[in-house]
């Protein structure tokens, strides 16, 4: 009975080693998250809003303890109770914004723990704005923003095995902007921040 008990401890030792990652090394994973974003001047924040990202990522391993990470998200920006103006009877009529980006993070990828399943990445990421729209007129809003964003990406996650190629993973993820999303003068300067909670998979490659 206690051979077998050891054999098992060893087995499972041995396991969980392999499925650390070497040098040379590719995951490509695929997630969903839940958003929480806005928008801020230099004097105020605006009410955030709730969206979704869907998202792919490929991490290309040049230690145990470090990759490169680049990853292309659907990402469900904006912000609420805000006001819209109507033309046609110079009203003001309160309204929410909504803006979809495809936001593209490159980040170095820190590999932490005793079996590396733990990670903290950061760096850059650009995002392209793909529509705007306000939930009062439902109108196209897009000619009045910037159509890049560029900003901080940062990220701490953990990775629990399920077979020696295959990992599901959930992390907490942030954004914030640093260029103006504005394009319209006499504005005033608007940039955007955006925190997730992120589940998926993680796939190896070889």
């Amino acid at each position: 009975m206690k051979k077998s008990i050891l054999a098992t401890l060893i087995a499972l030792l041995v396991s969980f080693n392999l499925m650390a990652q070497k040098k040379g090394d590719v995951e490509v994973g695929f997630n969903i998250g839940f958003n929480n974003s806005s928008v801020s001047d230099s004097q105020y924040s605006y009410d955030s809003s709730t969206g979704l990202n869907i998202g792919g990522s490929l991490d290309y391993y040049f230690s145990r303890d470090w990759s490169l990470k680049v990853k292309m998200i659907y990402d469900q920006k904006g912000w609420d109770n805000d006001v819209i103006l109507n033309l046609d009877d110079g009203q003001y009529y309160p309204t929410d914004y909504n803006l979809d980006y495809l936001t593209i993070p490159v980040m170095a990828n820190w590999h932490f723990g005793n079996k590396r399943e733990w990670y903290l990445n950061f760096g850059p990421y650009l995002g392209f704005l793909m529509s705007a729209k306000d939930t009062q007129f439902d109108a196209d809003m897009k000619k009045f923003f910037n159509t890049t964003d560029f900003g901080l990406a940062a990220g701490i996650g953990v990775k629990i095995p399920i077979s020696d190629k295959l990992k599901f993973f959930a992390e907490i993820e942030g954004q914030g902007g640093f260029t103006d999303i504005n394009k319209e003068s006499g504005y005033p300067s608007l940039t955007n921040s955006r925190s997730s909670i992120n589940v998926g998979f993680n796939f190896l490659l070889k």
